[in-house]
């Protein structure tokens, strides 16, 4: 008669409960899996497959669940797993400061809609470009580098009670930068035709008083504006898909600096 004990199972619930953490983490704070439309048990039960196919190639840590250490290791899963999936929001947040510009300069930025994700008020063009850019980042695969990302990182960080490194958090900090230097050229061809356009009603002010720019200024901007975004949307997948690929560098940059 097969019997099972507790004594038995937990050599393979310790071996399965770090990794599950630092997915869990992951999923928390990931694009996409981190909405509020993804119901808590879509969210535990890709951890828990996730769990299964990456933990059986892991080597034993051998910390127990209920120590001091288990506490160090289980902080560390966690933080690891956040640090993963807010970096990869960076992008997001950027092209929504992208929007946001833009909106500000077609005088669209009052124009506010609800954000379902985030649970705010979001510009309409900011909004229209967060769209964009998550169905691109389903197109090209971003949720299954995600999951790359989390599985390589157990070779370049395993799980342990050691220290980690602070060079990490400073390459988090560093990638920062990425929401306004992505943000700024998405949005910049688009602010400076509406600035050279606000500019020419300026001096046609000045040239001819008895024009009402108020009355005219709106709709020339919101006009040429929605032409400047009809043709920036042809670039938005290759600048997207290399904001992609400049951010997955970063995160095995910062799991370096971790380990």
């Amino acid at each position: 008669m097969l019997t099972l004990s507790l004594a038995s199972l937990y050599p393979y619930v310790n071996h399965y409960f770090w990794p599950c953490l630092r997915i869990l983490a992951l999923l928390g704070t990931a694009p996409i899996f981190s909405e509020k439309q993804v119901n808590a048990r879509i969210k535990i039960a890709l951890a828990l497959v996730s769990t299964f196919l990456i933990a059986p190639q892991l080597p034993d840590t051998g910390i127990a669940i209920a120590s001091l250490d288990g506490l160090m290791a289980g902080c560390q899963q966690l933080i690891i797993g956040i640090a993963i999936g807010l970096s990869v929001q960076l992008i997001f947040v950027a092209v929504r400061h992208a929007g946001e510009l833009v909106g500000m300069q077609m005088g669209l930025s009052m124009a506010m809609v609800y954000d379902p994700s985030g649970g705010t008020n979001m510009p309409v063009v900011a909004r229209l470009l967060n769209l964009c850019v998550t169905l691109l980042f389903l197109v090209f695969n971003g949720h299954l580098y995600l999951l790359e990302v989390v599985a390589s990182s157990f070779n370049a960080f395993p799980v342990s009670a050691a220290p980690m490194g602070a060079t990490g958090m400073m390459e988090i900090v560093r990638a920062g930068r990425m929401i306004f230097q992505y943000g700024f050229m998405l949005g910049l061809p688009v602010i400076t035709l509406l600035l050279c356009l606000n500019l020419t009603l300026g001096v046609l002010n000045r040239l001819t008083p008895q024009l009402s720019i108020f009355i005219v200024g709106f709709p020339v901007s919101l006009t040429v504006g929605m032409v400047a975004m009809s043709l920036v949307m042809y670039t938005l997948a290759p600048f997207f898909e290399n904001m992609m690929a400049g951010i997955f560098d970063t995160l095995f940059i910062i799991l370096k600096g971790f380990g």
